[in-house]
């Protein structure tokens, strides 16, 4: 039979192109499809407390965002999940709380990845065709690629720089509110509050000092509010307000001391305030100029960017969406719990985790002697904070003010729609047992569901994962949780968790002996039958940070002098990150326990020429601020 070759050529020839041009239309009618612009306007360092939106008697006045919020919704109850910049912008890059990664301190020492094959969230929207811009704040504690995440990410960055009709995805930041515009005065400005008509938090002296810092930073405040209205001007001149969508919050709580680095309500509850565009009305779940109770966090915000785009939320993030299409009002205003945490603050180390359901907050100190004002360089650096501390070195300070500087008490329960800033702790009010046992499970349920990575010391937790933190955590779950069991015999009458605190105290593993004597150390002189134990510890463990929370407990015990002890240990340091970890405990035992330190013992010591964290330690210890060039 013959075959007509050229023919059949042709044919195929003819259907190729057939094909090819066909593929051709449904990709540009794909790429035409309308999608929203999306715009995210955030500020720093401000807790929705300074919003007159949110607080009418006492807040900034800030007409703009209040017009944003006439023509969009106001989330009532907003949380940054951390109190910290790089650790909040870690929540939201990532959509993962941060103890489940290893993403939860502030400043990373090592960056840590995502989970599995999680990208950040602005890689989808660039993927499905967003111009994706970021001007200009990243600050992320993971292995960031920026160039699939950001089309552009520079001070110079814009969304006009993409092409005609492609929608767009943009972030300017604003740090005109940053803490640090508080170390100095307002130059060549004047406050528009006046000092004597601000209204003090109750945990805070009343002095000249504090009140000028509030006039100031209410005055910051405002001025952030003009350049908003800046550039919103700009999107309705250029013809774009009725297709973008415009998020507005601050990156986390702050700024006036026991805010910002603290796991506090003042610190976490930011304003969140979305306008919504008249052509994508249809996304959202309330009406324009609404108000919404339910509670949304900082791992919402990628999946609710992504919903908004018609992209579908990695299964690997823990947020859920709170705008888009099938978010419904009332899915929305059923969530009642927000979670929190802070870890370290540059070199100072803590260990708290917040959980708000409802109206209630409840907080978890895993360290509780490592009380709220131990010294931060940076947080020193506002006069406030440096005056708060002289007050409370000369008893100066009420009850309420001086609590910052006690050690605290494990966990802490405060009803938020009477008591806002949290200073009357309900914990130990028999009328709210029943409360404070469904919090404490809560909380236990939480850490152990992550898994917390958090209780492992920095140091052995970034030795032993290399970075993977959530590998490392799916690999020790078994093993945080009896970590937490441990730590929660501090909430137990010691007669209760004396057996336990002793089974432990001899166990094999390093960590659970860690956390043994971090919790005989909550305990005090109630633990006293472990001082011997504790004296074995501190001389012939083999593990250098067992010897330290050992001498730690007895020092703070004034049983032995701890120092001898520790000294040796940071001599046998190769690890800075673990050496800055030691140095917390020096300055909590000097500070809060009165233990003697002499900074002689610096001069020639290997330890005291790391980098790092530890200048700012050793420059505190031997008379200094901690700030260090």
């Amino acid at each position: 039979m013959e075959v007509n070759i050229t023919k059949n050529r042709s044919l195929g020839s003819f259907m190729t192109k057939y094909i090819m041009i066909f593929l051709g239309i449904i990709a540009v009618v794909f790429a035409d499809q309308k999608r929203p612009n999306i715009v995210w306007l955030t500020t720093e360092d401000n807790s929705a407390n300074w919003y007159r939106l949110y607080n009418p008697e006492h807040g900034a006045p800030m007409p703009n965002i209040e017009k944003l919020a006439k023509n969009g919704i106001v989330f009532n109850h907003a949380y940054s999940n951390a109190p910290v910049c790089s650790a909040a912008r870690s929540t939201i890059i990532s959509g993962c709380y941060g103890p489940r990664t290893g993403a939860q301190y502030h400043r990373k020492q090592q960056v840590v990845q995502m989970p599995g094959d999680l990208k950040p969230y602005p890689a989808y929207l660039k993927e499905a065709g967003y111009y994706t811009s970021n001007n200009y704040k990243t600050d992320y504690n993971y292995e960031v690629n920026m160039k699939e995440a950001w089309n552009e990410s520079s001070k110079k960055a814009s969304y006009r720089k993409r092409k005609p009709g492609q929608p767009f995805f943009h972030v300017q930041n604003y740090t005109q509110t940053h803490e640090s515009k508080l170390f100095g005065n307002i130059k060549g400005r004047v406050n528009i509050i006046d000092p004597d008509k601000v209204d003090l938090f109750p945990y805070h002296p009343d002095t000249p000092t504090f009140r000028q810092k509030y006039a100031q930073y209410l005055t910051m405040m405002t001025e952030v509010d003009k350049l908003i209205g800046q550039f919103v001007n700009q999107l309705e001149k250029e013809g774009l307000l009725d297709d973008t969508f415009i998020f507005h919050y601050g990156d986390h709580g702050g700024v006036l001391p026991g805010g910002k680095g603290y796991a506090h309500n003042d610190g976490l509850q930011v304003a969140m305030v979305v306008y919504v565009p008249k052509n994508w009305q249809h996304l959202v779940p309330s009406q324009r100029g609404s108000r919404m109770n339910g509670f949304v966090e900082f791992v919402d915000l990628g999946p609710t960017v992504l919903k908004l785009a018609g992209i579908e939320t990695p299964e690997e993030m823990d947020g859920k969406a709170f705008l888009g299409e099938g978010v419904s009002k009332e899915s929305v205003n059923e969530r009642d719990t927000a979670f929190g945490y802070a870890d370290r603050f540059d070199e100072k180390y803590d260990m708290v985790r917040f959980l708000r359901k409802g109206k209630f907050s409840y907080w978890r100190s895993y360290q509780p002697f490592n009380f709220d004002g131990l010294h931060n360089f940076y947080r020193y650096k506002q006069p406030a904070f440096i005056e708060w501390r002289d007050l409370a070195n000369s008893g100066k300070l009420n009850s309420s003010q001086g609590q910052f500087y006690d050690a605290r008490p494990p966990e802490m329960l405060f009803d938020l729609s009477k008591d806002p800033h949290e200073v009357n702790n309900l914990a130990n009010h028999p009328e709210y047992e029943q409360l404070l046992k469904e919090m404490r499970l809560s909380m236990q349920s939480k850490v152990k569901s992550l898994p917390d990575v958090g209780f492992y010391p920095e140091s052995e937790f970034l030795n032993k994962s290399g970075g993977n933190g959530y590998e490392f955590g799916q690999n020790h779950k078994k093993q945080i949780a009896k970590l937490i069991d441990i730590a929660d015999l501090q909430l137990m009458p010691f007669s209760q968790a004396r057996a336990d605190i002793k089974k432990a105290l001899d166990s094999e593993v390093a960590v659970e002996r860690y956390w043994a004597l971090i919790t005989c150390s909550t305990f005090g002189s109630q633990a006293q039958e472990y001082y011997k134990q504790a004296k074995d510890l501190a001389h012939k463990d083999s593990d250098r940070l067992v010897r330290v929370r050992a001498a730690e407990f007895l020092g703070l015990c004034k049983v032995i002098d701890p120092m001898p002890i520790i000294y040796k240990a940071l001599d046998e340091c190769s690890d800075d990150v673990e050496a800055n970890l030691i140095l917390n405990s020096v300055v909590m035992l000097r500070d809060g326990a009165g233990v003697k330190v002499d900074p002689a013992e610096f001069k020639s010591a290997k330890w005291s020429r790391f980098k790092g964290l530890v200048p700012h330690r050793v420059a505190y210890l031997g008379g200094g601020s901690g700030s260090v060039k």
